[in-house]
Order: C-alpha cells, then sequence, then structure tokens
C-alpha cells in the first residue's frame, strides 16, 4: 500500500510522457512548462521530434517559436533603449540613412514604438520576407505595403510581420551588430538562455535536437535535416551566395526572420517570462523600459477580436471584455504574453505578473484556418493542451 501511495504521487509531480503502449511515431509535439519566478517545471512532454530519426520529444528541445520571436525583439530592442543606442520614439530614417515614408504621409514619420505595436501603417499586402540579396529600402517603397487612408501613429492597429525586419534592421544600424549577434548580447546569454534565429549561431548539439514541424497532413513544414546546419537556413535571393561574411548590418535583417524566426526550448523560453515577472530593481531591463513595455497594453485596440490589447511586442489576453476572441486558459486571469502560429505549429508565452506564474508551450500539426477571415483565437488542440496543463499543475500542488 505505502510502495502504491508513493508511486503515484510521484507520478503527479513528473511531467507527462509518452510510455512504450502509447508510442505512435505519427503523434505531434507537444511541450508544456510551468514558471514562477523560481522554477520551471515540465508538464507535458509528449510526440516525436523528428519522424524520420524515430525521435521523441524531449522538455527543452529547440523549436520555431514563431511570432513569440517579436516579443523576443521587444526586449532587446528595450535593452538598446537603456543603453542609449536607440529611441523608441525617433525617426528610425535617422539610423538607417534613408527615409522611411508612407507614400500618401511623406512627412509623418515612423517610429520603433509605433513599429512594435503595429501602429506604423505597413501591412503584409506586398510580402514581408526579403532575401539576402534583396533591398529592404526597395520593399517599403512599394505602396502596397503601406495603409493607405491614415499616417503612421495613427493608422488603425494591423499585425503586421513587414514591421519586424525594419525593427530589427534599425536595431543593427544603431550598434553596428547584426542582429543574431544583438539578440545573443542582449537577451540571451543575460539570461542563461541557449537560442538562435534560424539556427545561426546554436550549437551542434542544439541542431541535433531541433524540433521538425509538421503539418496535420503529415507533410514536413519546416526543420526537416535539408533546413539545418551546415545547409543554408536563411533566405537567398536567386542568384545570391549563402554567405553572411560580407552582410552589412543595418541593410535588411529580414534575413535572419525577426518575425518568427527564434529557435528556443520551452525550459529556456520559460526564463523570458521568469525575467517578466521579476520586479522592478530587479529585472535586466531598467524601471523606465518595464514601464515602457507594460504601460503600452493599457488602451484597447479597437475593432480587433484576438489582438485587443497589444503594445510593444507584447500582448494581453482574457482581460478584454466582451468582443475579444481570446480565450485559452478560461480562468478569469489576464495574462502578458505573445502567442506564436506558423508551418503548422502553435506556440505561447504567457504569465500572470500578479500571481508570478506562467506557461511556455508548443504544439505541432495543428490544422490550419478555415479561411483567410479567420485570423483570432485559440485552437482547441491549444486550449485543451493548457487544460491538461492546469490539472497537473494544480495536482502537484495538492490543490
Amino acid at each position: 500500500m505505502l510502495f502504491r501511495l508513493i508511486a503515484a504521487t510521484f507520478a503527479l509531480i513528473m511531467p507527462t510522457t509518452l510510455s512504450a503502449t502509447e508510442y505512435n511515431p505519427n503523434r505531434p509535439a507537444s511541450v508544456v512548462v510551468a514558471f514562477d519566478r523560481h522554477s520551471v517545471t515540465p508538464l507535458i512532454v509528449k510526440g516525436i521530434a523528428d519522424r524520420e530519426a524515430q525521435r521523441a520529444v524531449e522538455e527543452n528541445d529547440p523549436v520555431r517559436i514563431a511570432s513569440i520571436s517579436k516579443l523576443i525583439m521587444a526586449l532587446a530592442t528595450l535593452r538598446l533603449v537603456d543603453e542609449g543606442k536607440v529611441d523608441l520614439d525617433a525617426d528610425v530614417s535617422n539610423y538607417l540613412g534613408w527615409q522611411v515614408r508612407s507614400p500618401n504621409f511623406p512627412d509623418a514619420k515612423v517610429t520603433l514604438a509605433q513599429l512594435l505595436s503595429h501602429r506604423s501603417g505597413l501591412r503584409d499586402a506586398a510580402g514581408y520576407i526579403i532575401p539576402l540579396g534583396e533591398s529592404l529600402q526597395e520593399k517599403l517603397s512599394d505602396p502596397e505595403a503601406w495603409y493607405a487612408d491614415a499616417p503612421p501613429g495613427e493608422a488603425p492597429f494591423e499585425y503586421a510581420n513587414l514591421g519586424s525586419p525594419v525593427v530589427a534592421t534599425v536595431l543593427e544600424a544603431a550598434t553596428g551588430e547584426r542582429y543574431d549577434r544583438i539578440l545573443e548580447r542582449t537577451v540571451f546569454a543575460p539570461l542563461g538562455i541557449e537560442a538562435c534565429v534560424n539556427w545561426i549561431g546554436c550549437s551542434d548539439d542544439m541542431v541535433s535536437r531541433a524540433v521538425t514541424l509538421y503539418r496535420d497532413t503529415g507533410e514536413i513544414a519546416r526543420d526537416y535535416p535539408n533546413d539545418l546546419p551546415p545547409n543554408c537556413t536563411i533566405p537567398v535571393a536567386e542568384g545570391a551566395a549563402c554567405d553572411l561574411e560580407n552582410y552589412v548590418p543595418g541593410t535588411n535583417a529580414s534575413i535572419f526572420s525577426p518575425q518568427g524566426g527564434v529557435r528556443i526550448g520551452m525550459m529556456d523560453l520559460a526564463k523570458i517570462g521568469q525575467e517578466l515577472l521579476k520586479t522592478y530593481k530587479d529585472s535586466f531591463l531598467s524601471d523606465d523600459a518595464l514601464a515602457d513595455l507594460f504601460f503600452s497594453v493599457i488602451q484597447p485596440n479597437e475593432q480587433q477580436e484576438f489582438f485587443c490589447r497589444y503594445g510593444l511586442g507584447i500582448q494581453i489576453i482574457e482581460d478584454s471584455g466582451e468582443g475579444c476572441v481570446d480565450q485559452l486558459f478560461n480562468d478569469g486571469l489576464g495574462r502578458h504574453g505573445h502567442a506564436g502560429e506558423a508551418y503548422g505549429l502553435r506556440s505561447g508565452l504567457w504569465f500572470n505578473v500578479r500571481k508570478g506564474n506562467g506557461f511556455a508551450y508548443f504544439i505541432t500539426a495543428v490544422p490550419p484556418r478555415q479561411s483567410a477571415e479567420d485570423e483570432g483565437g485559440f485552437d482547441p488542440r491549444e486550449i485543451a493542451l493548457m487544460a491538461r496543463a492546469n490539472e497537473l499543475l494544480a495536482a502537484q500542488s495538492g490543490n
């Protein structure tokens, strides 16, 4: 009897993993870790990281976290604000050395604050991937890249991936450093994190643990062996060499996929959440930078169903009233963080500052949205995953 009680207790405190009888070579990978200010705890670790190798996913295997990368970019920007290298409200043209202007509003400046909060007037209609060998400046000269009816700063909120290459290129121009190295110096190294963008700078061990992204059809989407080093891992224009040796920082940081290209494990991603749970004076950001970050999400965005409260690369969910389709936990607690969605993956980093806890997670092989108009809300698989994570966490705490 005592043995069974000990075994049952032990099972509650261990992450949910696949047993031999549950093994399914096509099972989507899913990892959830919980964190508070002092600890990080894996809760769910299931599925296959690489079907060809028949490798089961592990708790800190690196995965492309999609748009959570934008929150990391915002943190790097605020770190550079603290260093005096950039100003959130300055004209980004001053850093780039060429004019960034909406064609219909040539006198209206574009700022980092506008870009990070998706209020710059930029749109994704002209595309947002600018390969090595092509020009960011030329991309921004396309009228299709801009909202036509209002100037930057007054344009309505429009979630646009194109703003991220502009931000990353500004950070490069202001520092003279490549974007991947900026992230390492300002965010990853200070927090003791192993992460990278587009696999650039990742160790061989980290690359060997890459999570392959699959679509719900079983089709390989990203980060299969041909997508990994030593193969080319950045977008390259036809006829251009896949070589960063001669890349000039401050010209086209789109090659680092700042809108979604960070690779990181969930145990390490949780460390970013832990940092954002810290009080003033203890954080790696200054008091002013923390205030800029958290106060940026106070005002709601009009006519938004998912990005109802979005600021400097950070969002609040489940705290915006009626009409907002952003329910993930359904427990009445608003949470800060960011969602990710790309290549069949859904991911999230969400935390409640008052409670002092949060979750980092991803799940693969999620079906695509059913229509172009379906832009909001969490997938039922995400919701079920987080419900299970909450059950496991409650069992561990005895609640």
